[in-house]
């Protein structure tokens, strides 16, 4: 589509009246990690949808739709390859897809899905919004990922339970995957004692019993990466998906840590109770 003018023509023109036809506020394209996507082209589509997006608030009448693009970890596309220039005049903000780094569909060792910190060897949040940093982009265009999901590996010996563990594959579900609640729930299964522990190193949950080892961010892990998004002046923080949670435990564990007003977290809860994320704002 981003390589012919006259398809991205088309498709700014639907994206601009599908928003408004649905009294959306704005417009999030989604870029995974592809090394065959043509990144001048892709500088070129957001240059020509702000223009559009500027013409359209001119003649309706109404505030600009806010455009946004949300990132995907990839070790083969570093962020200075991005048109960092462009992005900076034409992007609101860029949602950092911080989770999904390491799945058992895909490796066949234990490891941490959304690693805030690691080793160098290992994907994770800090180190990549370093490169977004050193590449020129400045914190306030960022926001930050929060999973409320984690993902269960099946270990291939029960003894061996460190990240790095021999694992056979996914646990539980099909791909791993795990909403919190649903993780919250597998614990309690196990009867009393049976508690998840806290890694600081990596920022991560992990709940280990017989063949299961299940990565998952608990509200401790939540706690820290709002502090650190807050801390490196990032423009705020994302969470996927509301409907994971479980009694608004991760939710509440995010308001406090951002002193939004119980008010006001409900008002954003209700205007949003039908998308799968929501963002927030720091002031």
């Amino acid at each position: 589509m981003i390589n012919q003018s006259s398809y991205r023509k088309s498709f700014i023109e639907s994206s601009i009246y599908t928003a408004r036809i649905y009294g959306f506020d704005g417009l999030d394209l989604s870029v995974g990690p592809s090394i065959s996507i043509n990144l001048t082209n892709l500088g070129t589509l957001f240059d020509e949808w702000r223009v559009a997006i500027a013409s359209d608030s001119k003649k309706s009448g109404k505030s600009q739709l806010l455009l946004v693009m949300s990132a995907r970890y990839s070790p083969a596309q570093h962020p200075v390859t991005y048109p960092i220039g462009i992005m900076k005049r034409t992007l609101d903000w860029i949602h950092l897809i911080a989770y999904d780094y390491h799945v058992p569909a895909e490796f066949n060792f234990t490891g941490a899905h959304a690693a805030l910190y690691g080793p160098s060897n290992w994907a994770n949040t800090d180190e990549w919004i370093m490169d977004w940093l050193r590449g020129g982009l400045s914190a306030s265009k960022l926001v930050l990922g929060l999973p409320f999901h984690g993902y269960a590996w099946r270990l291939v010996n029960p003894n061996e339970k460190a990240i790095g563990a021999p694992s056979s594959g996914p646990y539980v579900t099909r791909d791993g995957s795990m909403g919190y609640k649903s993780i919250k729930s597998f614990i309690k299964g196990y009867g009393y004692g049976a508690a998840a522990v806290y890694n600081s190193t990596y920022v991560m949950n992990l709940f280990v019993f017989g063949s299961a080892w299940i990565n998952f961010d608990d509200v401790e892990s939540i706690k820290a990466k709002i502090s650190y998004a807050k801390e490196n002046n990032l423009s705020g923080y994302s969470v996927f998906q509301l409907s994971n949670d479980d009694n608004w435990i991760l939710s509440r564990a995010g308001r406090l840590s951002v002193k939004i007003s119980i008010f006001h977290f409900i008002l954003l809860i209700l205007m949003k109770h039908w998308t799968r994320d929501v963002s927030i704002a720091f002031e």
